[in-house]
């Protein structure tokens, strides 16, 4: 059998373009599966906890007969494969369900709480880019070094503590001992909010109102910090890593000999390469970066899809349960599908394979 020649399925660009093509229907493919997996194992788990979510939201004095009209109102009485026939048949059509504790609409009340997070999770991966960039970059500038060891040090520190109990200590430190940022909530009450969107930090920013952008930055830099500062450490780690590796590569050693200074080689000459893995982490990781400001944004009070995701669990509001869940699951998916292709543009050995 003669050898495989790039010329007998195309040029390079051409297989580069069925390359990204091929990869888009496959995690298409893979996504609907995976809604559709998602949306049956949290229709059906919830639904077998204890406790009645109608009853709950009735005052103690509910009769039986009270109990049994709402739950008619909400489709609870009906079996329960054909509630999740109407939820799907709603989801597919655009209809969510109304959220039982609020009365709303529950693709309305998820689409106002996303814009919060998206903005909280967007600012800590910048931070942990930034954070874990300038340590892998120190670390590989320095390296061999106490500077190295003491990066490290701090990394392993970083990752053994998870995000909440950061967001614990910043309350301590710069919330009750030296408090400069704010501890709870998303904006100031008294601020005027002359804003057309639920992207507070992005608006207020392109309308040029930093006073009303600094009061934003100043609520989210603390839950921000503290989700960042675990992915800084992974990011930090793996960066110094590939950096170290590249650094002994042929045209690496051709740059020194060109008289380029250490500082120049890895910032012009190694960086580029070795981001590409680290490209791949990021993604993945921004994943359990939304996943992980439920928590913290409990913890300091912010205004997100996270906090209202507890309120939900806690009230046992099923309809709004299964929304937050499901658009949680669409953004992993999509997030992952936009890495897979940004890999497939970027890594040359892909693109002509």
């Amino acid at each position: 059998m003669p050898p495989f020649r790039a010329a007998d399925n195309g040029t390079p660009l051409a297989q580069a373009r069925m390359l990204i093509l091929r990869t888009l229907l496959t995690r298409l493919l893979t996504t609907a599966v995976t809604l559709a997996g998602v949306a049956v194992i949290v229709f059906f788990v919830i639904r077998v906890v204890p406790g009645n979510p109608i009853a709950m939201m009735l005052p103690p004095g509910a009769t039986e007969e009270d109990i049994a009209r709402l739950s008619a109102l909400y489709g609870l009485d009906k079996p329960i494969v054909t509630q999740f026939g109407i939820w799907v048949s709603g989801v597919l059509q655009g209809d969510f369900g109304t959220s039982i504790t609020t009365r709303q609409a529950v693709l309305d009340l998820v689409l106002g709480r996303l814009p919060a997070t998206l903005e909280l999770a967007i600012m800590a991966l910048v931070m942990a880019v930034i954070l874990g960039g300038a340590a892998a970059l120190t670390g590989t500038r320095f390296r061999g070094g106490r500077t190295e060891g003491a990066i490290d040090v701090a990394n392993g520190m970083a990752l053994s503590v998870p995000d909440f109990l950061w967001g614990l200590v910043l309350i301590l430190l710069f919330g009750v001992l030296m408090p400069i940022f704010h501890i709870s909530g998303r904006v100031t009450p008294s601020l005027d909010l002359p804003l057309t969107t639920d992207f507070y930090l992005f608006e207020s920013l392109f309308r040029l109102r930093f006073d009303l952008w600094a009061d934003i930055v100043a609520h989210m830099f603390m839950p921000a910090l503290a989700l960042a500062i675990p992915l800084a450490a992974i990011i930090g780690q793996l960066l110094k890593q590939s950096l170290k590796e590249t650094m002994n590569l042929d045209y690496v050693t051709l740059a020194r000999t060109k008289g380029y200074g250490e500082t120049r080689v890895i910032l012009r000459e190694a960086l580029r390469n070795a981001a590409l893995p680290t490209l791949t982490l990021v993604g993945v990781q921004f994943t359990f970066l939304i996943g992980g400001t439920v928590i913290i944004e409990r913890l300091f009070s912010y205004e997100g899809l996270g906090n209202m995701a507890i309120d939900a669990v806690i009230n046992r509001d099923l309809p709004l349960i299964q929304g937050i869940v499901l658009l949680f699951a669409l953004i992993f998916t999509a997030v992952n599908l936009i890495v897979d292709l940004l890999y497939a543009v970027l890594n040359p050995r892909l693109r002509h394979a």
